[in-house]
């Protein structure tokens, strides 16, 4: 009885491949570079319709 033989991880039975498990912040980080720009200009616009609305 070797006990490299007998020992044995969980990981490589019980977990899900990494094309099953999908996190939610993983699926969202691709998508910064071209939302944050646009909520910024949205937000700026947002701002300076307000502005010229009060002055």
């Amino acid at each position: 009885m070797n006990p490299a033989t007998e020992h044995t991880t969980n990981a490589a039975h019980s977990s899900p491949t990494p094309a099953e498990e999908q996190d939610a912040v993983d699926s969202i980080v691709p998508m910064i570079p071209y939302v944050l720009p646009m909520v910024g200009g949205v937000l700026i616009f947002l701002l300076a319709f307000i502005a010229v609305f009060l002055a």
